[in-house]
């Protein structure tokens, strides 16, 4: 038996009870193949895909998208917030502190050890925001020139 075949990103704005336009499509795509990019670098993207869009419709989008769960918004402290299509998982983000660059780290063991607190205080957890912060390699390297 092979597995369904991805719904389309136009299936997925829709299952996430969301008009489907031009704009939002390519926002979705252009986040999807990115690498945590940022609100600006999003429009650039998107207007090379379909044209003119404001920055205003870029960031109205995103919330959108983030609301609905199919893209997630990370904020580095300290950093503008980025964008990614990695969703659903709680995975975990490495910054580095000279660049920004923002790389995905999966949980360190098991399958999301990071759910269990030590003491819960009655809450139901379902997400951990862990950020690890150093140097990236290219960092590192220029560093020790």
């Amino acid at each position: 038996m092979s597995a369904s075949p991805r719904p389309t990103t136009a299936e997925e704005l829709r299952g996430a009870g969301l008009r489907v336009t031009a704009a939002r499509v390519a926002l979705l795509e252009t986040v999807r193949d990115g690498d945590h990019l940022g609100a600006e670098a999003i429009a650039s993207g998107v207007r090379d895909r379909v044209g003119h869009i404001s920055l205003q419709a870029v960031y109205e989008a995103l919330h959108a998208l983030t609301e609905a769960g199919l893209v997630r918004r990370i904020e580095p402290a300290g950093h503008p917030a980025r964008y990614e299509g990695r969703v659903g998982d709680n995975h975990h983000h490495i910054v580095c502190r000279s660049c920004g660059a923002v790389a995905d780290v999966d949980c360190a063991v098991g399958d999301a050890p990071c759910l269990t607190a030590s003491d819960d205080h009655g809450f139901a957890i379902d997400e951990a925001e862990v950020v690890y912060w150093g140097l990236c390699p290219g960092c590192s390297t220029g560093r020790s020139s």
